[in-house]
């Protein structure tokens, strides 16, 4: 520092004395920090993708991936009308119950859930979209969650429990009534 005058000074710390340094001068305060750079906002990726982290390599997942291999896992599990714990599910709750703990929030029934959801053209389908099912009613009333390769998994009815079954079956065919997405909303 220019000007800087030290100053010199013995303090005595007990029994051995101290050398003290002080320097004392001019100096102008230090140029003030840039202001930080502000983020850029950026959309979330149209697909949030996680790292299920099986073989030590990386291997993505989709969020529906997720919630399809979630409710997959709740396989034979007893149908309860008006369930959506492990206790039993209704076919809705367990569409319920399978997002809500990957933390993406659906309405509780199938017509609500129906209605709700982003509209999905049914050769577009993917893991972990809902199949809608109008049976024996003018309105949704069953729902299922896409598995791939035209299967599902959805809580049947009374007697029954959580199964996997097929588009292409001639029952579940003629009753398709639409196919929406939920999983692609969550903040991951």
């Amino acid at each position: 520092m220019k000007g800087a005058v030290p100053i010199f000074r013995i303090l005595k710390m007990g029994t051995v004395p101290v050398l003290l340094s002080l320097t004392f001068g001019c100096a102008s305060p230090p140029p003030p920090k840039p202001p930080p750079t502000p983020k850029v906002a950026t959309q979330p990726p149209a697909t949030p993708k996680h790292w299920n982290g099986s073989g030590g390599a990386a291997t993505f997942r989709t969020l529906g991936e997720e919630v399809a291999a979630f409710a997959l896992r709740l396989r034979g599990t007893p149908y309860r009308y008006g369930g959506a714990t492990r206790a039993g599910f209704d076919c809705s709750g367990l569409v319920f119950y399978s997002h809500r703990q990957l933390g993406v929030i659906v309405p509780r029934t199938s017509r609500d859930q129906a209605a709700g959801a982003r509209q999905i053209k049914q050769g577009k389908l993917r893991r972990g979209d809902l199949v809608f099912f109008k049976i024996g009613s003018r309105q949704v009333n069953h729902v299922g969650i896409y598995l791939g390769d035209r299967r599902f998994v959805h809580a049947p009815g009374a007697g029954k429990s959580v199964t996997v079954d097929s588009l292409d079956d001639e029952y579940y065919a003629q009753r398709f009534s639409s196919a929406g997405r939920y999983w692609d909303r969550a903040e991951h």
